[in-house]
């Protein structure tokens, strides 16, 4: 059997552009459901959503259980985790429960977009430690050529999300092994001292600048987007893989929303019909 191919990290190469959700709910069976919908990636996020090892690998197992689920479904979601820092034995752990694509947040040098790539891959050309026997990803050792296929189809999203970083982002976008830069607004507004407040000219200005120097450096561009309207503003920008939602504000509102309709005509609440 062959090492899956990261058809993920193939779109990213080809210019393809990815439309994802971001997940946040820590939860294996929100990811599974959410796996049936169609999103081209669906981002497991380690950095503000409860999630351990144990949880990332539950939700990991949940979207590939829906290939072959859905036949109506257009395209499998491809998982992307984000851990919470650039660690590069968690990057390990993470890729030896199955993730092929890792994003790292705070980014801010040269310097440490290579290190996580280093990290990324075997050696010769990573430090990635060697445990095929354990690791899920190698399925136990039933990819006879794990070892020598993985570092082709992993696939590293640095993101930069700050002063410095945007400083810096022609040679952490060019950075080898790197293969998409992921602009993170939020952080980014609150580090131009705009907190809360993404939508600030200053802050717009800043991600189109970003977003051309990674398109100049043969880089994918990615970005997290809740508005219809900013979201195609980046998807005509250049940017490839673009997060059009978060699963718990899409609840949240869902919930509201159907709320309203019968709070607001002052229906009470029915009782349970048991």
């Amino acid at each position: 059997m062959k090492t899956p191919t990261n058809f993920f990290k193939q779109a990213l190469l080809q210019r393809r552009p990815q439309i994802g959700l971001w997940l946040g709910t820590g939860e294996p069976y929100i990811a599974e459901i959410l796996a049936g919908v169609g999103f081209d990636w669906l981002l497991i996020d380690g950095g503000h959503a409860p999630n351990d090892l144990h949880s990332i690998l539950g939700q990991l197992q949940g979207i590939a259980s829906s290939v072959g689920a859905f036949p109506v479904t257009p395209a499998v979601s491809n998982a992307v985790v984000r851990i919470p820092h650039g660690d590069t034995a968690l990057i390990k752990q993470c890729l030896d429960i199955g993730a092929q694509t890792i994003l790292i947040p705070m980014v801010n040098t040269p310097a440490q977009a290579t290190e996580m790539a280093l990290a990324m891959r075997y050696p010769p050309v990573g430090i990635r430690g060697m445990g095929g026997s354990m690791a899920r990803a190698a399925r136990w050792s039933r990819y006879p050529n794990y070892l020598h296929e993985a570092n082709d189809e992993v696939c590293l999203l640095v993101e930069v999300e700050s002063v410095e970083s945007m400083a810096n982002i022609d040679a952490i976008a060019a950075t080898p092994g790197v293969d998409g830069v992921f602009i993170g607004p939020a952080d980014l507004a609150a580090s131009m001292g705009h907190p809360g407040n993404a939508a600030h000219p200053e802050v717009q200005a800043q991600i189109e600048y970003g977003m051309k120097r990674i398109l100049a450096a043969g880089k994918a561009p990615g970005i997290l987007s809740v508005t219809e309207a900013q979201a195609r503003k980046w998807l005509d920008a250049g940017a490839v893989f673009v997060a059009v939602g978060v699963d718990i504000p899409l609840l949240n509102a869902a919930a509201g929303a159907l709320l309203a309709k019968f709070k607001a005509a002052g229906v009470s609440a029915p009782g349970s019909g048991y």
